[in-house]
């Protein structure tokens, strides 16, 4: 079976971990599994994966601390699962700038795809163009990845708001963009910015 990439799945559900290892590695991926946080950065410090599938709420360190560290320190891009899609997740998972966003329950067939794109868009911007290096990022970069990684969010949103498929919400998404007579990507970050704004509390202290 041919390899696809190398990718490390997380979740502290051992029959999801199963189910996603076993799916994944069928579809041609070599697998790297851990049940818990500490063991994800142990193994991710070990193999350096292509990429990371988390899960957010776990015992100990959350899939948020997994990939700030996989962020910092390894430079590991990675994708969330979770069952939760409330205004402070999305949040935060805009904040760290997670490649998905994918909202439980999905089944493996679902999930595949997901992973498939991630892998082609990290091989894709490695040939583009070299990676950088610079610490400073001009703004017009940092604008246009961030209108990239609210894309994956408002998907996420809407699957979680109108119990769509991962293809429906984004169908959903780019039918509304239309109508308004922007890009999709555009739309993405109205609609994250939107649910931003609900989450501000009454008053700040």
């Amino acid at each position: 079976m041919s390899n696809k990439g190398k990718i490390l799945v997380v979740d502290d559900d051992r029959l999801v971990l199963a189910t996603l290892t076993y799916g994944l590695a069928q579809a041609g991926f070599e697998v790297i599994d851990a049940d818990n946080g500490d063991d994800a950065i142990l193994l991710a410090r070990e193999h350096r994966p292509e990429l990371a599938l988390l899960d957010i709420r776990m015992e100990g360190l959350s899939g948020f601390d997994v990939a700030a560290y996989l962020r910092e320190y390894l430079h590991i891009p990675f994708m969330f699962l979770s069952a939760f899609a409330d205004e402070e997740t999305v949040a935060k998972v805009k904040e760290l700038g997670a490649v998905a966003y994918l909202v439980k329950p999905l089944d493996i067939h679902q999930i595949v795809p997901a992973v498939e794109a991630a892998f082609a868009n990290r091989k894709q911007a490695a040939t583009a163009s070299p990676p950088a290096v610079a610490p400073v990022t001009p703004v017009a970069q940092v604008t246009q990845a961030v209108l990239q990684e609210l894309l994956p969010v408002a998907v996420g949103v809407l699957m979680h708001r109108y119990s769509l498929s991962r293809q429906d919400a984004l169908e959903r998404l780019q039918k509304l963009a239309a109508a308004e007579g922007r890009d999709t990507e555009l739309q993405a970050r109205l609609l994250v910015e939107a649910v931003e704004m609900l989450a501000q509390p009454a008053s700040v202290k």
